[in-house]
């Protein structure tokens, strides 16, 4: 009987399957990147995105590279870096390099692998091109950027302060 369970003809067909898409989109929708962003826009843009494969130990990006855009990590582990103190370790889930959304600037860190990993690349061309098309989801997404750099600048000036202590 546990047979007939696996056989197709018995499969839920309206059971929605999970694939990259679906997941990276769900992944991105949990960040505050893209709060009060409905999913079907979120989905439309992660089509776009650009997925790679990084080994342990590899180099994202260094100090001083010139930034693309945001990051998403899908799977595996991230240290950002400076010199030789880890800033943060970040695991799936977790995005960084979303300053270079709105600026291109030079890195502030490095990125690298501190596992194998999966990450998903949100390049600034392919926001402005979003934004052009939605733009208020664009709007909202871009407000968003300025609330998690706001919360970041805010976190660092307190660690800041809390060292003069």
């Amino acid at each position: 009987m546990d047979n007939m369970n696996n056989h197709p003809f018995w499969n839920n067909i309206f059971r929605h399957k999970d694939n990259a898409v679906t997941t990276v989109c769900r992944l991105w929708s949990d960040t505050p990147l893209f709060s009060d962003i409905p999913k079907r826009y979120i989905l439309r843009l992660v089509k776009n995105m650009h997925p790679r494969f990084y080994k342990k130990d590899d180099i994202v990006f260094n100090t001083g590279d010139i930034g693309a855009g945001a990051v998403l990590i899908k799977s595996g582990e991230i240290e950002i870096r400076a010199g030789e103190t880890v800033l943060a370790r970040l695991i799936a889930g977790d995005f960084f390099g979303e300053v270079a959304l709105v600026v291109d600037e030079p890195r502030t860190a490095d990125a690298v692998a501190s596992t194998d990993c999966e990450l998903v690349f949100f390049l600034r061309p392919d926001l402005e091109e979003w934004v052009h098309s939605t733009p208020k989801q664009g709007a909202q997404l871009l407000a968003n950027i300025s609330r998690v750099l706001a919360g970041r600048l805010r976190h660092a000036n307190n660690m800041l302060s809390a060292q003069k202590d």
